[in-house]
């Protein structure tokens, strides 16, 4: 029994791993976006592979009697990481749509909060596998003010959009990622909040 119910956990804790290496690989693809095809498929590979874990749980849940913590708390966070990662690949898949061919300083910025949001993520998740639950309460809150610091972002940057960009089709373009980038941190704020309630019921 003691297997079965290690296995949510570990389905968990490799979502959260995949959120890291996918971000970190986005920031990065971000950089050189010369081969934009290249980058967004593999982001849609990353994407793929969250949606593999979250079926591994919904099956595992089917066939467990006993699980760590609540079912649908299970199931509630793995569905919030899975939202995380489906938005940011939907990003990139919108840098080949789009032909973008470089990012620009709000967009570089964005990335960056995504990037800490993913590794707060990473970092409650181990917490929660190791059930130190009161401790996840500072990723937590860490998580709550980057997707702050993303809210005030998107009204500058969405301002300078319309303050510097003539083209109304290329100002369309960054004004949807800029969006997109923003609703991605809405989505780690999700699996905060998911997490947040877990620990009211647990400790």
């Amino acid at each position: 029994m003691a297997k079965k119910k290690d296995i949510f956990f570990k389905t968990l804790e490799e979502m959260a791993d995949t959120i890291v290496e996918a971000t970190e690989y986005f920031a990065k693809g971000l950089s050189d976006l010369s081969d934009v095809s290249a980058f967004a498929k593999r982001m849609k590979e990353y994407e793929s592979e969250c949606d593999k874990f979250t079926h591994t749980i919904l099956t595992e849940l089917n066939k467990t009697f006993i699980t760590p913590i609540e079912r649908e708390d299970i199931m509630a966070l793995a569905t919030s990481l899975d939202d995380v990662l489906d938005e940011i690949e939907a990003c990139s898949s919108r840098f080949e749509m789009y032909n973008l061919q470089e990012k620009d300083e709000y967009i570089g910025l964005f990335v960056d909060i995504l990037v800490r949001c993913a590794q707060q993520i990473k970092r409650a998740i181990y917490l929660l596998t190791e059930k130190k639950l009161l401790a996840i309460r500072e990723p937590n809150i860490a998580i709550n003010e980057l997707e702050n610091q993303a809210d005030d972002l998107l009204r500058v940057g969405i301002k300078s959009l319309f303050t510097n960009v003539k083209d109304p089709i290329e100002l369309m373009k960054r004004k949807e990622i800029y969006e997109m980038l923003e609703q991605t941190t809405d989505y780690c704020e999700d699996v905060a909040d998911t997490l947040e309630s877990i620990i009211m019921r647990n400790s």
